[in-house]
């Protein structure tokens, strides 16, 4: 009978984190932190001498989220960091990507993030408002990160994600930094939330 392929991984935590099948006791804050912190965005076609990091989008995300809906409790801001986490494990496809890939994607997306999400006391599944305005803090990244970063003109990028209100980003320019000071600054931003709730 033919093996089974390998379904987990090993974090460097300890942990092993099985994909088709993981559960909250095998997530921790620092193995998403560290594997975000070194998974790029836009495929690594940025300008720079490091990486775009996904911990660095979701740190911007939960900040906008943040301004966009300054009275949100604690939990959405944390769900808001932890938007693209299970990126730690399955990477960052662009959306194009993704499409082609189909609902197997999203299948493992959701029970990557309902795991993420029990281990840290958010509901499994985020109402579907709290992930409309997160979304909205999304795309405002992504045209923040599109004309800064990733070579779109301004046009292209109001075309594709809708220009945003110059107030809410005054202030949140991008700066590319090493991925050790991003996953610090991610696992910080985590805690200081956690101890909130």
């Amino acid at each position: 009978m033919p093996r089974q392929p390998r379904a987990w991984q090993r974090m460097l935590s300890g942990r092993r984190l099985d994909l088709l099948d993981p559960t909250p006791v095998d997530i921790e804050i620092e193995d998403i932190a560290h594997g975000l912190a070194f998974v790029a965005r836009w495929n690594g076609q940025t300008r720079g001498d490091h990486a775009y990091s996904v911990a660095e989008h979701s740190l911007l995300v939960e900040a906008l989220y943040s301004r966009l809906w300054p009275d949100a409790p604690v939990k959405w801001q944390l769900a808001a960091l932890l938007h693209d986490a299970p990126e730690y494990v399955i990477g960052d496809m662009i959306s194009p990507v993704k499409a082609a890939v189909g609902p197997e994607y999203v299948a493992l997306d959701d029970r990557l993030s309902a795991a993420i999400h029990i281990r840290f006391g958010l509901p499994a599944a985020i109402p579907a408002l709290i992930k409309k305005r997160i979304k909205r803090a999304d795309k405002v990244s992504a045209w923040m990160e599109a004309t800064q970063i990733a070579g779109f003109s301004h046009a292209e990028a109001d075309r594709i994600f809708g220009h945003p209100d110059a107030e809410l980003i005054r202030g949140l320019d991008i700066h590319l930094r090493p991925a050790p000071a991003v996953r610090q600054d991610f696992t910080r931003r985590h805690a200081a939330l956690m101890d909130r709730l």
